[in-house]
């Protein structure tokens, strides 16, 4: 109910008439003047109740009589009445009844009743409804009002003075309310209306506030007030505690009015300022007897007050009294020093921590002061100023109260010992308890609000610790929470801006970081100013801390700070709180370099501030418990080092704060990471699959000893390590590259303190980076090079856990990579492809065998899994199966073979045709590896495979190689560069076989035989069964590139391979002894390969003749079997001539007889330019390569012009044949050369083998079909010499019994044969040949001449000593000298050679050529040998049919030599053929002494034939033949006649057959030529006289030498033979003597008659014979003597005498 409601006035007429009433009867006795006044006053309200309708009004008008019953009954004093009256009044007062005069009387009675003293607390109670009902009372009546209040609080009552209090409070309060009142009516009015209420206004009433201000002031600074006159005494403490109500209350009016705020300046400031005074200047300890006075010393109650009333000052006006503020700031700070009263420094606390909870206020302080250039750098200091009191709480403690600190001990002071609970901070010995002080975020001061203490309190000891505490936490929380703020609306507003409109939103952007920039500035200027600090003042407290849960917030705090530091990108405080967090979560003293470097830069950001705060190290006697003891992580062993729960503590936030803040940790990431990996080495966590940790013990650790409290912890810590790097996929890119960095460096460390040991070494960053590289799979480009580029490095680290690890990071990232499902696919996106498997092919170049085999086998999981998607990754894959190397071992290259025949059998169709060339080079590869000759011959079967796939795939791939070849090119017009690729300008498709075949044709040289035969049968198989699919233009390459280089590298290995004996082929495998040396398995390798070239040459001929040099190859392809046919090896030199055979066998294209033979002389090419140029040996140089046809027209010039085509082609196959006949011609020399040095001792080089030989001869008559046309006396020579040689080589003892005949067979050799068959060849060639061909003739003659020689003297072989087959016994042979060389049995090849000669003869005879060449002479010179040899011939079959062939060539040459005489062209001859008679009929050797005696009269006959030959052939026509001809044979005839018999006794016994039958005929034909009646010439004549002279000499010897014997011998008879002879003589003579008496005498010569007489005499002496024999031949002798006895004439007697 209100008290302007009827009810209530009509209650208020009637409690005022009852209040009078009661007045009137009180007063009634003593009192009647007031009685009076009460009653009149009745009346009055009466009247006024009845007249007015506004009562209210009415009795405020009329108040000052109302009211004066109630003022005079006050003034009585009677205490009843007094009562009575002031209820009265106070009701009248409560209904605004009472108008200003009323009040100032009301007052002044107050006042008299107050300096009676009566009544005073009604007095308080009437005084405050007065002023608070309404603004009546002002001015002098307001402040009589206060005074009077004032004075009350004054009085010896305890009560009245704290009523008094609480009423001055409450009135002043009211005063100023009405201010604010005021202010709030003014802002209603307009302007103009406020005009007109400044001037109606009772204006008094402002300035009172002002004015009481003021005096409050003057009265604290015990001056006299202006305006509250009356007051008798003031304590300061009351008012202190008033101005610091009014300042708290109402900071508006100080704001908005200017009078205030000059007050606030001028008067409250200097005062404050002069009443902290013997605060500053006092400093603990000092006597009070050396202060000038005792007020100087600070006093509790107005340092308190003082405190609260800078408090209020800072909080609101601090934008109006900065100076002030500054200086307040600084003696705040000053309180704090370690030299101040304990109870000074607990206030300064409580009001540091009142300014901790404003983070606005401290954010003004810092733009104001440490931003301003000359200003002191407030925030800055009051942050030290905590840290450096927090440092002398642990310090001073420890030294200034020894007393204390003993009671301070942790259960000391009579605890019964026991360690106390209660959270606390000890640090070297001094323990601080930690008190609850106040809720978080609030300051609630405890000694600031002990306004009733006047003596200082006692500090309980941790309180101000635990204050200092609580504001450095609250600091940290307001600060961060209020940066924290503004930059989270900051990113909002800017992601909304962005949202609405994302392209215009460049200026305004502008705009707004200008604005922000100054935020930040500030921002970045407090965490500066205050992070050295906090930092000194947590750390130390995080290291006594030994609570956990203030251990908590101390770490959270450092998080925070930390994580803030990170935003706003202040690196070095950011890294120094990370640094702070990483000690804490080691051991102490734990040696980690990154941290204690950081520290050090630490260090110097510390003093560049030039502040006292010291950082202290960490003390290691803290009380913790100890939860694991592990092996630190260090190069050397350090013994163990323990963690206790506060390390594990601040690992867990050490981890919290990479988890939460990873985006701001930057290059931290670093610090983190490292003691991360430290603590997790100590705990002994391992990684596992995929890097996540899992408790394990470290083998070398045994120390390592956990607690159950930590095994329960530690699945935790491995959880949030890995959430840890899982949680790096929200990281920004920048972040991600730090964490990446800082991993890799940390890997690094790890790796450098592996070397040299092979301790564990700590697989942390490895795991780590693998873990990161996992989670970041969807933006893996940006990190892929650093993460693999690092982990390439570790897979070459020595120590092989580490490699291991890094081998397993870098496979398993490259497959989680490819199984990845990339936006957009891998497919689509080769670039990635390429990126992620690059690596895969780095690893090929670790020379370790683990890294390699953990490489391949993720290679075949890759196959196996993505093998059909790897598209252009397919290179690089085949690239690293391909990388193999000879020093990597079987398992390596099994697991990589595995790959490729995976490849081969699977992949081949998915992979691009561009990749079929590395699978082709990959597989060729393998068959090169020498460690595994199984995966080579398996390679070499997947060549063959692939080559199949080429084949069946042809059109396909030749499609899509010649797309990409198109692209290529095109790009490389482009650049302006040649089209780089092997085989260039094959065809793309034909380039694919050309690396097919190389591949092979490298293998075909490998050193091992299995392998080189392998691929020599699959190489030329291959080009057999597909070489149709190539290009006209590829098949040069095939032949140059790929046929040609394999030989020259296949006889290049051959010729210098080695000749040592291989004991065995590996194992226990045996070698047969034909291929037990290095050279005799590169022989098998050169058969297979020139074979296989030379049928490819007789199978392909067709299209090969259509390449432009298809005569050069063949030239080069001859040589290569030249080079062969000359080798030392007999395998490879037959083998050469079976291909030598095999390239002859091709049918020419166009007949022989299409042309006609002469057709080259017809074309006027002489002979001579057809013979080709002869080189010496197999190193000559080729033949030019122009065709013949080139060579023909090049020197027939201008006439001749290009032949029609079948010509053409018949000139280029006669140029072949020619080149063929050039190589078989040096072959043939070289090979049958004799070795020229060395005696018969030195086994000679080489000599080849009849085999070869045979080959080489019976290649000669193909050959020799194709250049008959050709063949000029110069080649018949050069065959003849080969021929010869080719004949002439003997054969090894121990091959001879497998191809000689048994000495007995008179059968040929096969070469022989081949000799034979040739000259066979050439002379049928010949005789149905041209004439000009017919001149070779005699040299075919001279050619078998030689041969028939052979008959009597075997060829030497250069100097070598051969044994005549005849003496070879074969079983001796091989027992003794192995190395013997048998000459062949010659005798069939000379004997079926004459018979030859003689057939020839026969047919040639009459030809000119055989006429002038002296063919005949040429026969019988030969035949001369056996003839003259006769018995001394080595096979008696052959002067027999020398003789018979003799007879033969001479009835056929005789008539010829005889028509020719005139021409004298065989005056040669005849000597020739009288020796070969001579020689044979009076030969020099003896027959055998087994000849029988039928045998003998055979051979007699021979003779005799010969003899009937002279006398029918030769005799008979003298006149045609020589006369010293004629006169040998009659020598001979001569000689013949006689027995001819040596003077040598044993001569005479061995032979004691007579030729009586021979000397008979001789004799008779001597006798029947002798004394021819035909003599026709003279000539004839003296070859008579000339006969029988010799014969007459012959007998007169024979007769003495008879006599003599006679004489000698006595009575012996002798010799038969002898005896023989002379009957022979005797005989003769007789007959002489006849045919002397026949004969004219005219036609003997006078010495004839001489020398016939002279025989006489010597008759006459052997008539002493004693043979009867002897003696009747001697009658018949001697009988035709008498016919010459005649008288003598004298002279001629005289001229005897």
């Amino acid at each position: 109910m209100s008290t302007s409601s009827p009810e209530a006035v009509k209650k208020l007429l009637e409690n005022m008439q009852t209040d009078l009433r009661s007045l009137s009867m009180e007063c009634k006795k003593k009192f009647p003047p007031v009685k009076e006044a009460a009653e009149s006053g009745i009346v009055k309200i009466k009247t006024i109740a009845a007249r007015n309708s506004d009562i209210l009004a009415t009795l405020k008008e009329n108040s000052s009589e109302v009211v004066q019953p109630f003022l005079m009954g006050c003034g009585t004093k009677e205490p009843k009445i007094t009562q009575l009256c002031l209820a009265a009044i106070q009701r009248l007062m409560s209904h605004e009844v009472v108008s200003e005069a009323a009040a100032g009387n009301i007052i002044n009675m107050l006042w008299q009743l107050m300096e009676n003293g009566l009544e005073e607390l009604k007095l308080l109670q009437t005084v405050l409804v007065l002023l608070t009902t309404n603004t009546v009372v002002h001015d002098q009546v307001l402040s009589k009002a206060i005074v009077l209040c004032f004075r009350l609080h004054f009085t010896k009552d305890n009560i009245t003075n704290n009523t008094a209090a609480a009423t001055v409070r409450q009135v002043v309060t009211v005063v100023f309310e009405r201010m604010v009142a005021e202010d709030d009516r003014f802002k209603d009015c307009i302007t103009k209306a406020m005009l007109v209420a400044v001037s109606s206004c009772p204006m008094s009433t402002s300035p009172f506030p002002c004015v009481s201000l003021q005096d409050l002031c003057q009265l604290v600074n015990a001056d006299a007030p202006y305006w509250l006159v009356g007051m008798t005494e003031m304590t300061r403490t009351f008012g202190l505690e008033l101005l610091e109500s009014v300042l708290n209350d109402f900071p508006g009016v100080f704001l908005q009015h200017q009078e205030f705020s000059f007050l606030l300046k001028e008067r409250v400031c200097p005062l404050v300022i002069k009443l902290f005074s013997p605060n500053i200047k006092f400093r603990q300890g000092n006597s009070s007897a050396a202060s000038p006075a005792p007020v100087e010393k600070p006093y509790f109650p107005i340092c308190m007050r003082l405190l609260r009333v800078v408090s209020v000052l800072i909080k609101h006006f601090y934008s109006l009294l900065v100076t002030e503020c500054e200086i307040f700031l600084s003696l705040l700070v000053k309180f704090l020093d370690g030299e101040k009263p304990q109870w000074l420094r607990a206030v300064a606390v409580e009001s540091v921590h009142r300014l901790c909870v404003q983070p606005h206020l401290l954010r003004s302080f810092c733009l104001s002061y440490d931003m301003k250039q000359h200003s002191t750098k407030v925030f800055r200091d009051i942050v030290n100023a905590l840290g450096s009191f927090i440092q002398s709480l642990f310090i001073v403690l420890n030294t200034g109260n020894p007393a204390g600190a003993a009671q301070g001990g942790p259960g000391a002071g009579g605890q019964g010992g026991s360690l106390t609970t209660q959270a606390a901070f000890e640090y070297r010995g001094t323990w601080i308890p930690l008190m609850t002080v106040s809720v978080q975020g609030s300051a609630k001061a405890t000694y600031l609000e002990m306004l009733d203490k006047v003596e200082p309190p006692s500090i309980p000891e941790g309180y101000a610790m635990s204050v200092a505490f609580s504001a450095l936490l609250d600091l940290v929380r307001g600060i961060t929470s209020m940066i924290e703020r503004a930059l989270a609306k900051e990113e909002e507003e800017a992601a909304v801006r962005r949202e609405a409109n994302p392209d215009q939103n460049t200026q305004h952007d502008v705009l707004t970081s200008v604005s922000l920039s100054g935020a930040h500035l500030v921002w970045e200027e407090m965490v500066s100013a205050c992070w050295c600090g906090l930092l000194a003042a947590l750390s130390l407290l995080l290291d006594a801390s030994t609570d956990e849960t203030a251990t908590e917030s101390i770490l959270k705090a450092e998080l925070t700070v930390a994580a803030l530091c990170g935003r706003l990108g202040l690196v070095t405080p950011r890294d120094a709180f990370i640094t702070a967090i990483c000690k804490a979560s080691l051991p102490p003293h734990y040696a980690l370099t990154v941290l204690s470097s950081n520290t050090a830069n630490l260090n110097k950001a510390y003093s560049i501030q030039g502040q006292s705060v010291q950082i202290i190290s960490s003390s290691s006697e803290s009380h913790q418990q100890v939860v694991a003891v592990g092996q630190p992580l260090s190069v050397q062993p350090q013994g163990t080092v323990v963690l206790t729960a506060k390390n594990i503590q601040c690992m867990r936030t050490l981890l919290n704060l990479a988890h939460c803040h990873g985006v701001v940790l930057g290059t931290s990431w670093q610090l983190v990471l490292a003691t991360l990996q430290h603590l997790v080495w100590i705990l002994g966590l391992k990684p596992g699959v995929g890097g996540a940790l899992k408790p394990g013990r470290a083998v070398e650790g045994p120390s390592t000893v956990l607690t159950t409290a930590v095994m329960t912890d530690l699945p935790v810590i491995s959880n949030i390590l890995s959430r840890l790097f899982e949680s790096s996929q929200y990281l920004d890119d920048v972040s991600l590259h730090h964490l990446i960095n800082a991993l890799c460096s940390l890997s690094l460390e790890a790796v450098e303190m592996a070397y040299g040991t092979n301790k564990e070494p700590s697989l942390f960053a490895v795991a780590k980076l693998l873990e990161t590289g996992l989670v970041n799979m969807d933006r893996i480009e940006i990190l892929w090079r650093p993460l693999t580029g690092h982990l390439l490095e570790v897979c070459q680290h020595p120590n092989a856990r580490m490699r291991e690890w890094g081998a397993e990071a870098v496979t398993s990232l490259i497959k989680a990579g490819l199984a990845y499902k990339h936006n957009p696919p891998l497919a689509q996106n080769q670039r990635l492809q390429l990126l992620l498997l690059n690596p895969l092919k780095e690893l090929s170049n670790v020379l370790h065998a683990d890294i390699r085999q953990k490489q391949l086998e993720s290679v075949l999981q890759i196959l196996q899994s993505q093998g059909d998607s790897l598209g252009p990754g397919w290179p690089l894959v085949l690239g690293v199966i391909g990388a193999i190397r000879n020093d990597q071992g079987e398992s390596l290259i099994r697991t990589a073979f595995q790959c490729l025949q995976l490849v081969v059998t699977d992949f081949l169709p998915t992979m691009p045709c561009a990749c079929l060339q590395i699978v082709v080079d990959v597989a060729g590869s393998f068959g090169l590896q020498n460690q595994e000759l199984n995966i080579s011959l398996t390679s070499i079967g997947l060549l063959w495979n692939i080559s199949d796939y080429f084949f069946q795939r042809g059109e396909a791939i030749t499609q899509e190689l010649e797309r990409e070849e198109a692209a290529l090119q095109k790009q490389a017009q482009e650049k302006g560069e040649p089209l780089n690729r092997p085989f260039h300008p094959a065809p793309p498709f034909d380039c694919l076989w050309l690396c097919l075949y190389a591949k092979l044709g490298q293998l075909c040289v490998d050193p091992r035989p299995a392998v080189r035969k392998s691929a020599g049968q699959t190489m030329f198989s291959t080009i057999a069964a597909h070489g149709t699919l190539l290009q006209q233009p590829t098949w040069h390459i095939v032949v140059w590139k790929v046929l040609f280089h394999l030989l020259d590298c296949v006889r290049k290995s051959s010729t210098t391979a080695d000749k040592e004996k291989i004991e065995s082929g590996g194992g226990n495998i045996l070698i047969h002894h034909s291929r037990d040396t290095a050279e005799k398995q590169w022989a098998e390798t050169w058969v297979l390969t020139l074979a296989g070239v030379a049928r490819i040459f007789n199978t392909r001929r067709y299209l090969l003749q259509q390449l432009g040099d298809y005569f050069k190859a063949w030239e080069v392809l001859l040589d290569h079997i030249q080079s062969a046919a000359l080798s030392k090896n007999s395998e490879v030199s037959l083998a050469a001539l079976k291909s030598f055979q095999e390239i002859l066998q091709i049918a020419t294209p166009v007949k022989d007889s299409a042309m006609p033979t002469d057709a080259l002389a017809a074309m006027g090419v002489p002979p001579v330019l057809i013979d080709p140029l002869s080189a010496p040996g197999p190193g000559r140089p080729l033949l030019r390569s122009d065709s013949m046809l080139e060579r023909l027209t090049s020197y027939n010039g201008a006439e001749l012009q290009a032949p029609p085509p079948g010509e053409e082609s018949a000139l280029e196959d006669a140029a072949l044949w020619w080149s063929a006949w050039n190589t078989w011609y040096r072959t043939g020399t070289d090979s049958t050369r004799p070795p020229s040095g060395g005696t018969g001792t030195d086994r000679p080089s080489f000599v080849p083998s009849q085999p070869f030989l045979t080959a080489l001869v019976q290649i000669f008559p193909a050959l020799y079909q194709h250049i008959k046309t050709g063949f000029s006396m110069e080649d018949l020579r050069k065959l003849g010499v080969i021929l010869h040689g080719a004949v002439s080589i003997p054969i090894s003892s121990d091959a001879s019994p497998f191809i000689l005949p048994s000495y007995t067979e008179a059968v040929l050799t096969s070469l022989q044969e081949a000799v034979l068959t040739a000259l066979d060849v050439l002379q049928k060639a010949i005789c149905v040949g041209p004439e000009n061909l017919q001149v070779m003739y005699p040299a075919i003659f001279e050619q078998l001449l030689l041969f028939v020689e052979f008959s009597c003297k075997p060829p030497q072989y250069g100097k070598m000593e051969t044994k005549h087959v005849a003496n070879a016994k074969y079983n001796q042979i091989q027992l003794f000298t192995p190395a013997e060389w048998v000459a062949l049995n010659y005798v069939p090849f000379a004997e079926r050679s004459l018979e030859m000669v003689v057939d020839l003869y026969h047919k040639t005879a009459c030809h000119k050529a055989v006429i002038n060449e002296k063919v005949l002479q040429n026969i019988i010179k030969t035949l001369r040998m056996p003839l003259g040899l006769k018995y001394g011939c080595p096979s008696e079959s052959t002067w027999k049919l020398a003789v018979s062939s003799l007879l033969k060539v001479l009835s056929t040459g005789l008539p010829v030599a005889r028509q020719h005489a005139s021409s004298r062209k065989f005056d040669t001859m005849w000597p020739e053929l009288a020796n070969a008679f001579k020689d044979f009929l009076f030969t020099k050797s003896t027959p055998p002494d087994n000849v029988s005696i039928q045998e003998f009269q055979k051979n007699e006959a021979i003779d005799v034939e010969v003899v009937q030959l002279i006398s029918t052939e030769i005799l008979p026509f003298a006149i045609f033949i020589p006369k010293d001809f004629v006169g040998q044979i009659m020598a001979m005839l001569n000689k013949g006649s006689i027995h001819s018999q040596s003077s040598s006794f044993t001569e005479a016994e061995v032979d004691a057959r007579m030729r009586e039958e021979f000397s008979k005929v001789c004799f008779e034909t001597l006798l029947q030529f002798s004394f021819s009646n035909k003599v026709s010439t003279p000539q004839e004549g003296y070859i008579s006289r000339m006969a029988l002279s010799v014969l007459l000499k012959r007998s007169q010897d024979v007769l003495r030498r008879y006599v003599d014997n006679e004489r000698l011998s006595g009575r012996c008879p002798l010799p038969r033979q002898q005896v023989t002879e002379i009957i022979f003589v005797l005989k003769a003579i007789s007959t002489l003597m006849d045919s002397l008496k026949k004969t004219q005498p005219e036609n003997v010569d006078g010495t004839t008659w001489a020398q016939v007489i002279a025989l006489y005499p010597t008759l006459v002496e052997c008539i002493t014979c004693s043979s009867s024999e002897v003696s009747s031949a001697l009658k018949e002798a001697m009988g035709p003597f008498k016919d010459f006895m005649q008288p003598p004439v004298s002279r001629v007697q005289n001229g005897e005498s």
